[in-house]
């Protein structure tokens, strides 16, 4: 008798608390397959199913995947093998009470079983789980899992991918190889934790969070930053699926006159989780010590009331939010870094820069030259230099050298970009900062400024121009926040929803506010010092001058900004603060700054006519409630 196997070897270990390949370095840039294929609603049993799957992941940089709660067809992994993934199984397993039935346990025995036999010898499988966020009797876990590492010892293995279970979850397993968790008794290893409360920062990583691990850590499931939905996909459902989810999004908005804000708010939220998962990344590939991370997801899940978090929609095809090569800009084998303090400064600061490599290519990187430029919004470079020309070891936390800039040739308000390229390379990288003037000069000495409604509804009376800031206690509203939505509105409706701004940069009132269309690092001052405003009250469709881009399960009609005839006066008001402390915080200054300029000009003409009685009645929160934060679970 004969057989014919093909099997591949390679040399896979945890050594010192990392993940090694071959006696190299070796970091997890990794996305997850929750079994998502919307034309016929199971996966591909066909090599050329798969190929498009690796690929998409492929040309975003990717090299990991991970099978959440199931194990792929062989087809897979014959494409991941000769594409060299690293994939991570799982058994089919996903539940809050492990070991409670016999006949489940002695099921998971017979399914690990077979998949060592008819999956082991392919080099991609090499991560093996026992399932997502496993809850229940870990002593059963434990067992299940010392037996298949002793009759498969081919792979690294972990209990649970990540866990809340009380007791568990802040570090590994006594059993596990590796681990992935979202964080450590030490601290978050992921953003969602961060982000959103506290001010953006680019100099940190995650060291402190990993210290004393004995075993390879990568982070569970990072971003889950929701997308508004791209109803353009809807022509794509020709299978077995129908999406019923975007259809109800499309008929809503049309309901409520605001389909032709649909493809705005896709690519509003779109661009800031773009943002936000590339900052994601950076920490990641910052942090010494770290193995790698696993994205949720790089690609949309339909799942769990629709959880569009993908930079990429469920057919692993674009949404137009960023293309493959700006991705791989921060996310490839190798990606220049740079750590500076904050995204905002004015301009008798000295911006200051180090410039860092992670470098996870097979091999070290000799006679690399960075180039490195600070240029402004038109293009002009404000300085520029090379660093030492150099060699780069494999691993990351390399130093390029650094950079100081003095920012006092800055003279109004403007949005830097920061670049840094290894020449002769494809490696590239950049970050925006911006820059404010230290002093701003005095406008609007006709414009009446106010907190207060009782003194807005008197100004206006005598036929002022107004501008109304209330303090955010006093509006009501929603809790400000810059990050967007988390996984799902419709699953987690225990949350602001809330998915950035959305405004036209070209609008007069915003003509000294250096901003793009969607919400960048500069916004987090403004979005979290705010109370989001709801204006369906108020009149239907009134169009904010910035506005929130509401979630698809509500849509409702949201804003920071709007203006209005009021009376026989003229009334802008806004809900972010721009009294308080603005010598310590330039972004609220220079938006205050803009719009008073604005008001002041023969520009500032609202057709909106609503009478202020009505504003004061939807917008003034007389009780002054104060507003107590939950957790989405609750």
């Amino acid at each position: 008798d004969s057989k014919c196997e093909i099997f591949g070897m390679r040399k896979l270990t945890n050594q010192n608390a990392l993940l090694q390949i071959n006696n190299r370095r070796l970091f997890l840039r990794g996305t997850l397959e929750c079994c998502i294929f919307p034309l016929k609603g199971y996966p591909p049993m066909d090599e050329a199913g798969w190929e498009k799957v690796f690929s998409a992941a492929r040309d975003y940089g990717m090299n990991h995947l991970r099978f959440h709660s199931w194990c792929p067809p062989e087809a897979a992994f014959n494409v991941a093998d000769r594409m060299g993934f690293y994939l991570q199984v799982e058994l089919p397993l996903w539940t809050l009470n492990v070991g409670e039935d016999k006949g489940t346990v002695d099921f998971l025995y017979t399914e690990a079983a077979h998949i060592m036999k008819e999956y082991g010898n392919h080099p991609s499988f090499c991560f093996w789980s026992l399932g997502n966020e496993l809850q229940g009797d870990f002593s059963v876990m434990d067992k299940l899992l010392t037996t298949i590492k002793q009759q498969d010892s081919r792979h690294l293995y972990m209990t649970t991918t990540f866990t809340f279970e009380p007791g568990h979850g802040s570090w590994p397993e006594p059993n596990d190889d590796f681990w992935v968790t979202q964080w450590t008794r030490n601290g978050w290893v992921r953003g969602q934790g961060i982000f959103d409360d506290q001010p953006a920062s680019f100099n940190k990583d995650f060291s402190s969070a990993i210290e004393g691990l004995s075993v390879p850590l990568i982070t569970h499931e990072i971003g889950q930053y929701s997308v508004f939905p791209n109803l353009k996909e809807i022509d794509k459902y020709t299978g077995n699926l129908m999406p019923l989810n975007f259809k109800a999004v499309a008929a809503d908005l049309k309901k409520k006159g605001r389909l032709h804000l649909a493809e705005g708010n896709l690519m509003a939220s779109g661009k800031l989780a773009t943002i936000l998962y590339k900052e994601e990344i950076e920490r990641a590939l910052k942090t010494p010590g770290f193995s790698g991370f696993q994205l949720l997801d790089l690609h949309d899940f339909p799942g769990q009331g629709t959880a569009l978090v993908g930079i990429i929609d469920a057919f692993w095809e674009s949404k137009g939010l960023i293309t493959p090569e700006e991705f791989r800009n921060f996310c490839s084998p190798v990606v220049p870094l740079a750590r500076f303090e904050k995204a905002t400064y004015v301009n008798n600061e000295t911006f200051k820069a180090q410039f860092e490599a992670a470098n996870f290519s097979d091999k070290v990187l000799s006679d690399i030259q960075p180039e490195w430029r600070l240029s402004d919004s038109k293009g002009t470079v404000i300085a520029q230099g090379n660093l030492d020309k150099q060699e780069i070891p494999v691993g990351n936390a390399f130093n390029l050298g650094s950079i100081s800039v003095p920012l006092e040739s800055i003279s109004v308000a403007d949005q830097l970009t920061l670049s840094i390229r290894f020449t002769g390379t494809q490696y590239q990288n950049s970050w925006n900062v911006w820059v404010y003037p230290q002093e701003v000069p005095e406008v609007g000495k006709e414009i009446f400024y106010t907190r207060s409604f009782a003194d807005a509804e008197k100004a206006l009376s005598q036929g002022k121009k107004v501008l109304l800031n209330p303090e955010k206690e006093e509006i009501n509203g929603l809790e400000g926040k810059f990050v967007q939505v988390f996984w799902s509105p419709v699953h987690f409706p225990n949350q602001p929803g809330t998915m950035g701004i959305l405004c036209d940069p070209a609008h007069p009132a915003l003509v000294d506010f250096p901003t793009e269309m969607h919400s960048n690092w500069q916004w987090w001052d403004i979005c979290k010092n705010a109370t989001t405003m709801e204006l369906d009250s108020l009149k239907n469709n009134m169009q904010p001058i910035v506005r929130m881009v509401d979630n698809f399960y509500k849509n409702r009609n949201l804003g920071l900004l709007f203006e209005v005839k009021a009376g026989d006066g003229k009334l802008l008001v806004c809900s972010s603060d721009l009294a308080k402390n603005l010598n310590t915080r330039p972004v609220a200054r220079q938006l205050r700054y803009s719009l008073l300029k604005y008001m002041e000009s023969d520009k500032f003409n609202p057709q909106e006519e609503v009478a202020f009685k009505q504003i004061k009645q939807v917008l003034h929160n007389v009780n002054r409630t104060k507003e107590v934060k939950k957790s989405i679970y609750e």
